[in-house]
């Protein structure tokens, strides 16, 4: 027996940020990022808590793929002050540090109930309603996904005023991610109806208006939009989970410090062929991998379409290319200038261990044996 719900209460549109007057705690501990702690924006988070007549304290040692030793800091802030609730203001390495301080915080000493609020500033990680979260051992060089109920935020808020300021380049990525998140969502072996209808949705808006956002910041409604699609792929995956996208683009972020979204970006091409095997021209119909439908599908969603199934996904293949050239996203590692051949393939081996061993990756529609990976990973470079 399956099961779906939607823990997370979510306001969005016009003045959604009015709703921190109204919340029903007094005590609050804002948890962002020195960037935006110090940013004119972040009084549209303050203005409303002091109106209505809230206490506030914030802490502001977020920095991006949370380290353990960042969320160490954040417990003992936490413990100390005391919050009724936490508000996590900022992109996922924000909110995925809340949500690890919290659940840590209370393990220490749990001292009552605390409410989490989640108000992404970046329109990709769907972490805002989501119950996982990523920590990091820069030590180790791992990322550790955590999966739990009690990560998931009782509220989210989601206003487009916090992202019109968002560069191109990191639109680009987080606008990937949502694809990723959507697409991977639609494909996994934990699909059901309700999360492949929301992932639908994501895919669709992104489709119209990922490169709209991309191209003009300040086209509200396409921020709003895909603020919005962010956040029904983030509904998506948390009931189907995700796939070896994610399983392998975490071991390059936490490798070589390739931003998230834009990590998925680049991988995504090469993880499509290979759950659909689109490079086997010799198969039937019949011996098609279940993958192939699922893309035609994504694929007719984007409007794109062609003589039989296989020519379908390929042409969803060719646009997310399309999207990256676009969106000045490399394509290969390479392309990227800052990694040495030498020190990228000297780490494949280890990356493709951790990718197995991923959490994401139990939940791909193709099985992958270590030999796939690497050839993924070196296809990659």
């Amino acid at each position: 027996m399956n099961s779906f719900d939607i823990k997370t209460k979510i306001y969005f549109g016009d003045q959604a940020l009015d709703r921190l007057a109204e919340i029903p705690y007094e005590r609050i501990l804002l948890i962002t990022d020195p960037f935006m702690a110090e940013s004119s924006m972040f009084s549209l988070v303050t203005d409303p808590l002091k109106k209505g007549g809230k206490q506030f304290e914030v802490f502001k040692d977020v920095v991006p793929d949370p380290p353990i030793e960042k969320i160490s800091l954040g417990v003992d802030k936490m413990l100390a002050y005391k919050p009724d609730a936490i508000v996590a203001v900022g992109g996922g390495s924000a909110i995925d540090s809340s949500k690890s301080i919290r659940e840590f915080a209370l393990r220490v000493n749990n001292y009552g109930d605390v409410g989490l609020i989640a108000i992404p500033t970046t329109s990709g990680t769907g972490s805002e309603v989501t119950s996982f979260a990523v920590v990091t051992d820069p030590k180790e060089q791992v990322k550790y996904p955590l999966v739990s109920r009690s990560l998931t935020p009782d509220e989210a808020i989601l206003d487009a005023e916090l992202v019109k300021s968002v560069p191109p380049a990191i639109t680009a990525d987080t606008g990937m991610d949502v694809f990723t998140h959507a697409l991977e969502a639609c494909v996994s072996i934990n699909r059901n109806d309700f999360s492949t209808a929301l992932a639908e949705k994501a895919i669709e808006i992104c489709g119209v208006f990922l490169l709209r956002a991309y191209l003009d910041g300040n086209d509200s409604h396409a921020r709003q939009k895909m603020h919005s699609a962010s956040c029904l792929a983030g509904l998506a995956f948390n009931s189907a989970s995700l796939g070896l996208n994610h399983g392998m683009a975490h071991q390059l972020g936490a490798t070589f410090h390739i931003p998230h979204g834009r990590a998925n970006a680049m991988l995504l091409p090469h993880i499509i062929e290979f759950n659909s095997d689109i490079n086997k021209h010799s198969k039937s119909r019949a011996e098609y991998l279940p993958a192939v439908k699922r893309y035609a599908t994504v694929a007719q969603i984007l409007g794109l379409s062609s003589y039989n199934e296989i020519m379908t996904v390929r042409s969803l293949v060719n646009w997310v290319q399309f999207m990256l050239k676009e969106m000045d996203i490399p394509l290969s590692i390479s392309q990227m200038g800052k990694i040495t051949k030498e020190e990228y393939f000297a780490a494949i081996d280890r990356m493709a261990d951790a990718a197995l061993a991923d959490g994401c990756t139990e939940t791909n529609p193709r099985v992958p044996r270590k030999a796939d990976v690497v050839k993924i990973y070196e296809k990659l470079w």
